[in-house]
């Protein structure tokens, strides 16, 4: 049994994924190039990006486990906390928590909501359920969060300087 056959089983609902376009496109391109070497795995992934919500270019959630992101995540049964960082399988490391979205635990990870669960089977067919309980992206240091706020408060303030001239133009 595989991660997608678990997710069709009606006992085991599995929550809505969701994938940036990029992140999509480059796993799609990923489960291609896979499925010469390893074909389960490749299904595996195949079929969480067959049921993936993917938003349009220029759109990556937040609160999503993403490519490169760093997740915490618990698994349910044994009430573990492990942190890892989602990559791709020629980045992985499993000693320093580098997991590559090309085995069941990362594919099952990949576009999963904070606060949610999903259900997948282990190798030796031991079914499991994970919840994610934090997503931080390292491309958005906090400096650049910072930058993105003030952009935010500029055009907002533009915005509302226009106004008065807009208005007097009816005067």
């Amino acid at each position: 049994m595989t991660v997608e056959s678990v997710v069709t089983d009606p006992g085991h609902l599995a929550p809505r994924i969701t994938l940036s376009l990029d992140d999509y496109e480059r796993l799609s391109a990923l489960v291609t190039t896979a499925m010469v070497s390893v074909p389960e795995l490749a299904e595996i992934l195949g079929g969480e990006l067959a049921r993936a919500h993917v938003l349009s270019a220029g759109r990556c959630p937040q609160d999503v486990v993403t490519m490169n992101c760093e997740v915490l995540f618990r698994d349910d049964r044994t009430g573990r906390i492990q942190s890892m960082r989602l990559v791709y399988p020629r980045e992985a490391d499993i000693s320093n928590n580098r997991l590559s979205v090309l085995t069941p635990v990362g594919a099952a990870l990949i576009g999963v909501r904070v606060g949610e669960s999903i259900t997948w089977e282990t190798p030796t067919g031991e079914i499991r359920q994970l919840t994610v309980l934090s997503v931080k992206d390292p491309r958005l240091s906090r400096t650049t969060r910072l930058e993105m706020c003030r952009a935010r408060r500029s055009t907002a303030k533009q915005r509302i300087g226009c106004w008065p001239a807009i208005s007097s133009f009816g005067t």
